[in-house]
This record gives structure tokens, C-alpha cells and sequence, in this order.
């Protein structure tokens, strides 16, 4: 069996085969709104924002890791890499169990050699209005980062970044 490690939509839209699924930790990354979309959850003349991976060695990242049964592990990579197309690169990674250990998985980090990365510093009124707007062919933008908060309550986990870019979003919606 090898492992993917999913910090954002593959969480609760995995449509993988998979024979386990464990709450996972990386340690040293941040999950960040950085990465543009114009393939999933925008368009290009409207892009949304998607999460992506961001080095931070004061930081632990929860998310999903899924067993794939060796026989399916082909399949399963190119399925993702065709998910994952819009700037993100498959990467080893060292992911932490609880009370378990530590083992390598398979994740996809978009980082600032692709021309859909797009860091911000703080949660402004136009990042809020971005996500607002957004729609692609999976979704809105709302729902996308909605589905992210839910899920990761669900497993006992809050994530700042993702819960204050919702709290901006939601507080902007309800203004307009």
C-alpha cells in the first residue's frame, strides 16, 4: 500500500480507490489560499483560490492521508495529476499518525514557479470578494472553502488561515 496525503478538496471529494483512510500531520508546511483557479473553482477571466502548500518549519498541516492498494497506484497518480494540473507537482513527503509513526506519502504543492501562485500577506476585502465571485466547472469558490472548513472540523481540526478567509468571506456576502 502507498499513501496521498490531501490537505484540500481531496478531503472530502477524493474520488480515488482507496482501502484506508487516516487523519494525517505534516509537519513544516502551511496550508495557504495561494494557488489561482481558473480549471476547478474559477475561470480565467474570474479566478477563485485554492489551497497549496507553503513552507513554514513552525507549522504542522492536518489533513488526509489514503491508502491505495499497490495495483491501483498508477491509476490513481495519473488521475490526480490530471486533477492537479494547474501548477501543482508531485511531492514525497514524510506524514505523521497519531500515536502511529511517521511514513511517506504522495502530495501536490503548487509553488511559486507556476504562474497560478498567488501569495497574499493578510485577509483583505478583495481576496474575500475573489472568493465570493468565483465559479468554475466544480463549483463555487464559496463551496470550496466551505466543503475545507467543514471537513476539517468534522475532524477536530481548525485551521486559522481557512476559517478567517470564510469568517472575511461570509461577513462580506452578507453585506452585499
Amino acid at each position: 500500500m502507498k499513501w496521498i496525503f490531501s490537505y484540500g478538496s481531496l478531503i472530502w471529494r477524493p474520488a480515488i480507490p482507496y482501502i484506508e483512510r487516516r487523519k494525517a500531520s505534516l509537519f513544516g508546511w502551511s496550508r495557504r489560499f495561494w494557488q489561482l483557479s481558473s480549471d476547478h473553482r474559477g475561470t480565467f477571466a474570474s479566478p477563485g483560490r485554492v489551497v497549496t502548500l507553503v513552507r513554514d518549519e513552525s507549522s504542522q498541516c492536518v489533513g488526509v492521508a489514503f491508502g491505495i492498494a499497490n495495483q491501483d497506484w498508477e491509476e490513481v497518480k495519473n488521475n490526480l495529476d490530471y486533477r492537479e494540473k494547474n501548477g501543482y507537482k508531485r511531492h514525497l513527503v514524510q506524514i505523521a499518525f497519531e500515536n502511529i509513526g511517521f511514513t511517506t506519502a504522495l502530495t501536490y504543492i503548487a509553488g511559486p514557479e507556476n504562474p497560478s501562485y498567488s501569495p497574499f500577506f493578510e485577509i483583505s476585502r478583495d481576496i474575500a470578494n475573489q472568493v465570493l465571485k468565483a465559479e468554475g466547472p466544480s463549483g463555487t469558490n464559496l463551496q470550496y472553502l466551505s466543503s475545507l472548513h467543514k471537513s476539517l472540523l468534522e475532524m477536530g481540526t481548525e485551521d486559522h488561515e481557512v476559517s478567517s478567509l470564510l469568517e472575511a468571506v461570509l461577513e462580506l456576502k452578507g453585506a452585499s
